[in-house]
């Protein structure tokens, strides 16, 4: 018989379950050995079955879609008006509006799936049909592999091998019957755009490789792989048909404004003019407007929500965009600015000519200022209430609990009329929110960098959880009378899959499943799904392949 003992721990605010130091945490020994052996029975990263970190970036694999409060919703709303005889893919003129030109070796009369812009699409005929709450979750870097891998994970068993699955909160819930399920395509306008984040100019507009998508290569569903493994990772050698996958930020810009974009680009279009979000166009017919992350306030996909830049990594002014300040693309008259911002960033320090070279300001501008990466002192003083600014703000603070700090901040604006600003995060790793690993225990082991990172208590304590900050973010906004629009970001999938480490993958799509489960209890409770919208997606994936799922079962 074998006897486990078990730690309770309450960390944030939140009571988890965790193994003590001398039971086995067998995802986090899967992991650990994977690194050391550099291969693993279950799978791997990449093309190459032999070496386990392959690949670490993106892939232009197809990227599942769960919509929520959208079927029979009416035209553009219900998926059905983009996918399958209606995808746009199997449409000359429709491809040529969505890239600006046909891209090569992509119209297809079988294709069944979205468009990444579609999206945009649906959340704006919501808004015209008068949908008064509008959602929108964002796994970044979550692809189908990775579902499906903290599905098996949580369930414990293999419960499917294509479709939309089961096993997450996101999988399983049915929204009164109103669910869907697709995916779509998130390739971009183009890769290699080079541009004058001091000028806001694109210098050469069309990049250096154009997106598209090829079927027979790339699979026709996330889960049937195509006939090339290398073109995915736009590494198709000896062939003519090459096509750029995506990053954060141009696929997140495709989703809250309708446009292909390059990559780098955040809300302007492939030659560098700016263009309006869905926040935007909420924002002008009353709307309050939202976006919360694990990670940083200003990273790609939450900057997207309603910034403008020629480059994702002019993190300062994006986040004087997100709050309503003059920045380097709004110089005169500044943006309205979002009445919600919470996300991570705290702690990270970077001085004038930069840290190493993975924390260089290359593209901050000549108007960086040193210190904190995302958000200067000066922009956090001016927008303070108490200083005269519009944001009630919750900020990391020793000694004070995270989660009780920020819902208390919320409560003052909520009731004040106030906007809502929360700034968290652990510094020695970028900013994001620690990572919870698959059983929760707040404990990485190494990946792709063969570093671990480790949390004080201190990290664990102070920082809220990414669906606490969802649900103060909910509680500011819901009280705007007129309807709400809110992205909430699982920023830290994205960081994991680049790292190669399945542990704090897993870990990370339970904490945006839990986000998820925080959304639908409150339309459950405070609306309905006639007047509700909820998509849940992932703005690209990364290259996880599972060889052996079973393997992802703890063993009896």
């Amino acid at each position: 018989m074998r006897f486990v003992c078990v730690l309770t721990l309450i960390v944030m605010g939140v009571v988890t379950v965790a193994n003590s130091a001398n039971a086995a945490d067998y995802i986090r020994e899967l992991q650990s050995n994977a690194i050391e052996d550099g291969k693993a029975a279950f799978g791997h990263w990449g093309a190459d079955p032999d070496n386990y970190k392959a690949w670490g970036s993106h892939s232009n694999r197809l990227i599942p879609v769960y919509a929520f409060g959208t079927l029979n919703a009416g035209d553009q709303i219900d998926l059905g008006s983009f996918q399958g005889a209606n995808s746009q893919y199997r449409s000359e003129a429709q491809l040529r509006r969505i890239y600006g030109r046909l891209p090569s070796y992509t119209l297809d009369a079988n294709a069944e799936f979205l468009d990444q812009t579609n999206l945009f699409d649906i959340q704006m005929a919501a808004l015209k049909a008068g949908k008064k709450y509008l959602f929108l979750v964002i796994f970044d870097g979550m692809d189908w592999q990775t579902t499906r891998a903290a599905a098996i994970y949580k369930s414990q068993k293999v419960a499917y091998s294509g479709g939309r699955g089961s096993g997450l909160h996101f999988l399983d819930y049915t929204a009164k019957g109103t669910t869907q399920f697709g995916f779509m395509c998130t390739s971009p306008h183009n890769n290699g755009t080079n541009v004058d984040v001091n000028s806001q100019t694109v210098l050469n507009p069309g990049g250096t490789m154009f997106g598209g998508y090829n079927i027979g290569l790339g699979g026709p569903n996330p889960w049937t792989p195509g006939s090339s493994p290398l073109y995915p990772i736009s590494k198709n050698e000896g062939s003519p048909i090459v096509h750029a996958y995506t990053d954060s930020s141009s696929s997140a810009t495709s989703m809250t404004t309708g446009i292909k974009t390059y990559n780098n680009a955040v809300n302007v279009d492939y030659a560098g003019q700016p263009v309006m979000t869905i926040a935007h166009w909420a924002q002008q017919r009353g709307y309050a407007v939202g976006a919360v992350s694990s990670v940083p306030i200003s990273h790609a996909t939450p900057a997207a929500a309603y910034a403008h830049n020629v480059h994702r990594d002019d993190y300062q002014d994006l986040t004087r965009d997100m709050l309503g300040l003059k920045s380097i693309s709004h110089p005169e008259k500044p943006l309205p600015g979002l009445d919600v911002v919470i996300g991570g960033g705290a702690g990270d320090i970077r001085l004038l000519d930069g840290k190493p070279s993975s924390s260089k300001n290359d593209h901050a501008g000549s108007n960086f200022v040193p210190g904190n990466a995302y958000l200067t002192d000066a922009d956090l003083h001016s927008v303070d209430v108490q200083n005269g600014g519009k944001y009630v703000t919750a900020v990391r603070t020793q000694g004070v609990k995270g989660s009780e700090g920020l819902r208390s901040a919320a409560q003052r604006a909520a009731e004040s009329g106030h906007r809502l600003l929360g700034f968290y995060g652990e510094g020695k790793s970028g900013g994001h929110l620690p990572f919870a690993t698959a059983d929760g225990d707040y404990r990485p082991t190494v990946g792709r960098g063969n570093v671990a990172e480790v949390y004080s208590e201190a990290d664990l304590v102070e920082n809220p959880t990414l669906s606490e900050m969802s649900a103060a973010a909910i509680s500011v906004l819901s009280k705007n009378p007129a309807g709400f629009w809110l992205m909430v970001e699982s920023g830290d999938v994205d960081w994991a899959n680049h790292d190669n480490n399945i542990d704090n993958s897993i870990g990370a799509v339970l904490s945006g499943d839990l986000a998820v489960k925080t959304i639908t209890d409150w339309v459950e409770k405070h609306s309905n799904w006639n007047e509700s919208l909820l998509i849940v997606t992932a703005d690209h994936g990364h290259y996880l392949v599972l060889e052996k799922p079973e393997l992802l079962i703890e063993s009896r």
